[in-house]
């Protein structure tokens, strides 16, 4: 038997799991998926969380929220650089949590006060460099802590006093140089305990260390000094009393000061003035635990490759930033560097800052509220990066700029009004941007002759007729969008604007995009294109070859979206949430498609739908859970399809029900077909009279004039038949829930109809010559 693993691919919302992910009973595995923020959607029910291997930055006290449940937590190889205190509060019931691997450099008081059931606890690895003296207050059945391998220099008095259950303590590979008298004498059940390779000051501040080693000679091994040099390389527990001895006037047993937090000049810069200066010295990350009343820093000309979360919020002071890649009159300069990627919180509560230089990096986005709350800010360069994504409310509390250029990046629209709360701009550079003039741009150009402050001459890339003219003097009805003109530039694609940024993308290629309407008809498409402008009112999707939707989150930024057309195509499954965030949506047609059951999983999201059409489907069979939510709905038609029978009360749920196509259906009017009869007579729907096709006596009368008493069956056959969603499973296996099972059937290729839910494909025994490339297709896979 072989195996394979993978990993879900699914995009958007699945009910009862958050997206990309996996879920089995309760256990949430997200591990592995390179997620940036936290996921959402994590059933409340959750008792094992599996974070672990991605690229998270920050844990926020909202991120976990609710989750009461939760026994097992595991956050390992990430990048979190800090936890905000409340993080874990909900989590009463949390008994292991692993941080390992990650970048946290602190460690906040009372982060683990709501947690009395932790009893493992994983922070080795990280860049922690103080232990607090309320550290781990409330986590009282703490029995195993990792802190090995950080940067700890500092043990506050006290720092383990809530640890009195503890078993394991593992301290060693860190700079811890002194600890505070009898910080371990409260553990009476400690078994493993490392403190080997640290920087031990064996003075007269750590002789109680020796004496308690030596009551416990089969722990902490190899625990050597450091200093003095008499004493280097000696095991504490065999040095002697009156070797531990101090200078000066200090007395034996009382703590060196260890002042948690409290920032330094870093040792490659200068300091002055409450300006740190770290120019050109060839780092790699933005320094941590800088001066508190620093109010400039200047780091240009180095390698800073990121701005990783709350970078500079602990330094409410700090006015300006310089990061650019060369040196410059800076007021706030990170110009000049490597940056690819800023976090959307690196300059939270900067209220004081007035400059931020950012030029000559290699920034492609500006993160999602990236400069919310900066209400000072005067001067913002962002010139001579990569961007190509403006969002229309990025600079929405920047009133005091005066000041903005992004001059020399990949900017190709602008939604409208993205200037308009910039109440003080008096510059503003955009020349240098491939900018597409086309109907989508039209507000830049008032917006500019209104406004004469763009001084650095931004012209037009395309389309052709207008190439290299100034935006500000192109008359307003040369913006327009037609069919018969291109509006990309050849070799330029990736860097479109994507679906998360909220400027309008421009027509998806090959399409025809006309006054908010986007016709991507007959062109032979297999799904649905990608960069659908936002203000998208009518969707044509007719006449391809799309097969499948899937639950990738399309119509999730489409909020103006009405109406959507994808009749004519070769559908034969609707994934759950396929249709989420469409709940503007009013008209659904899918006519003439090759669907042949239907589950209100599909039209999830579609709460405003009013028209559905089905028509010319190979739909056999309704049932109670066909059309739940779609309280709207007034017409649908289900005309020319396969119905034999429906079951009753299929269409309660439809209470505005006006107009029911049943024509053209081939229904068996037997005793389990009555109710509809009498449910048609009862109802002012309009429905154009359908017809019974069995049994013979009653071929082509309409249903609403059968009596009751010939609505009836066989002897032996009285019971309901059973009109479910049909499972899918191939002839040749067996399903059970998200298992199928197709071992030993000679298979060369993957059988026709295995559910699209599959989570467990068993295919041994079989005479496959290569991994069917299918398999790909099935988002949640997770063992074949």
């Amino acid at each position: 038997m072989w195996v394979v693993m993978l990993s879900a691919l699914l995009v958007g919302n699945v009910s009862a799991c958050p997206a990309l992910c996996t879920c089995s009973g309760t256990t949430v595995d997200c591990h592995g998926l390179g997620l940036k923020t936290m996921p959402r959607n994590i059933p409340r029910t959750t008792e094992r969380l599996e974070l672990n291997g991605n690229n998270l930055t920050r844990i926020t006290k909202s991120d976990f929220a609710g989750l009461k449940y939760i026994r097992v937590l595991q956050l390992m190889e990430n990048q979190i650089t800090a936890i905000e205190r409340g993080a874990f509060d909900d989590m009463k019931e949390l008994e292991r949590l692993r941080l390992n691997r990650n970048q946290l450099q602190q460690l906040p008081e009372l982060l683990f006060q709501k947690n009395p059931a932790l009893s493992r606890l994983d922070l080795s690895e990280n860049f922690i460099q103080s232990i607090p003296r309320k550290a781990f207050r409330g986590a009282t059945d703490i029995k195993n802590l990792q802190l090995d391998k950080n940067h700890i220099s500092c043990i506050e008095d006290g720092g383990f006093r809530a640890l009195r259950g503890l078993e394991v303590l593992t301290l060693n590979n860190n700079n811890i140089s002194s600890i505070p008298v009898s910080s371990f004498n409260h553990m009476p059940k400690l078994r493993t305990f490392r403190l080997h390779s640290n920087n031990l000051n064996c003075d007269c501040h750590l002789a109680w260390l020796a004496q308690w080693l030596r009551q416990r000679p089969t722990i902490g091994l190899f625990t050597q000094c450091t200093a003095p040099s008499e004493l280097r390389g000696l095991n504490v527990a065999e040095v002697q009393k009156h070797e531990f001895s101090c200078s000066g006037h200090q007395e034996p047993g009382s703590p060196q000061p260890c002042s948690v937090g409290v920032g330094s000049c870093p040792a490659m810069c200068t300091c002055s003035n409450n300006i740190v200066d770290c120019r050109g010295k060839g780092l790699t990350a933005i320094p941590a635990n800088l001066p508190d009343t620093m109010a400039e820093i200047r780091l240009e000309q180095n390698g800073i490759k990121s701005v990783p979360p709350g970078a500079f919020s602990p330094y409410k002071k700090l006015r300006r930033i310089c990061l650019s890649l060369f040196l410059s009159h800076c007021s706030s300069d990170l110009s000049n560097n490597h940056i690819s990627e800023i976090a959307p919180d690196a300059f939270q509560g900067l209220r004081s800052l007035n400059s931020l230089v950012l030029y000559g990096n290699k920034i492609t986005d500006l993160p999602k509220g990236v400069f919310d709350g900066l209400y000072a800010l005067q001067l913002l360069l962002l010139n001579a990066n990569k961007i190509h994504c403006v969002r229309a409310n990025a600079f929405q509390d920047l009133q005091n700029l005066s000041l903005l250029s992004l001059y020399d990046n990949k900017i190709q629209t602008l939604a409208k009004g993205t200037f308009a709360s910039l109440r003080a701009i008096q510059t503003l550079h955009l020349a240098q941007n491939p900018f597409i003039c086309d109907c989508n741009l039209k507000w830049l150009a008032d917006y500019l002759r209104s406004n004469p402050i763009e001084t650095s001459g931004a012209r037009c890339a395309s389309p052709r007729r207008l190439a290299n003219k100034r935006i500000g003097q192109i008359k307003s009805k040369k913006f327009r969008c037609s069919a018969k003109e291109q509006y990309f530039i050849p070799g330029t694609e990736d860097t479109r604007l994507n679906n998360a940024c909220n400027s309008d993308p421009v027509c998806p290629p090959k399409c025809r995009c006309e006054s908010n309407v986007v016709d991507c008809s007959n062109l032979k498409l297999t799904k649905i294109p990608e960069h659908i402008p936002t203000s998208t009112s009518e969707l044509r999707l007719n006449n391809n070859d799309i097969t499948a939707l899937e639950a990738t989150g399309v119509f999730k930024s489409l909020s103006q979206l009405k109406k959507i057309n994808l009749s004519n195509n070769k559908i034969t499954e609707i994934e759950d949430g396929s249709f989420e965030g469409a709940s503007a949506v009013n008209e659904l047609h899918l006519t003439a498609n090759q669907i042949d059951s239907v589950r209100s999983g599909m039209f999830r999201g579609l709460e405003g739908l009013r028209m559905l059409m089905l028509r010319n489907n190979k739909i056999s069979c309704v049932h109670n859970d066909s059309f739940t939510g779609l309280h709207n709905v007034r017409l649908l038609s289900l005309y020319d399809n396969q119905l034999t029978t429906i079951t009753p009360g299929a269409f309660d749920t439809l209470q505005t029900l006006s107009t029911l196509n049943l024509l053209a259906n081939s229904f068996n009017c037997d005793c389990r077909l009555g109710w509809l009869g009498d449910w048609l007579r009862s109802r002012k729907i309009v429905t154009g009279n359908p017809r019974c096709q069995r049994p013979a006596f009653l071929k082509e009368i309409p249903l609403q004039d059968v009596a009751l008493p010939d609505f009836r069956c066989e002897e032996g056959q009285e019971e309901p038949s059973s009109c479910v969603p049909r499972p899918q499973c191939p002839s040749e296996c067996t399903c059970l829930e998200t298992v199928v099972r197709c071992s030993n059937k000679h298979l060369h290729t993957l059988p026709k109809g295995i559910p699209r839910n599959v989570t467990e494909l068993y295919l041994d025994g079989n005479q496959f010559n290569v991994v069917p490339k299918e398999l790909s297709t099935y988002k949640y896979l997770q063992l074949v």
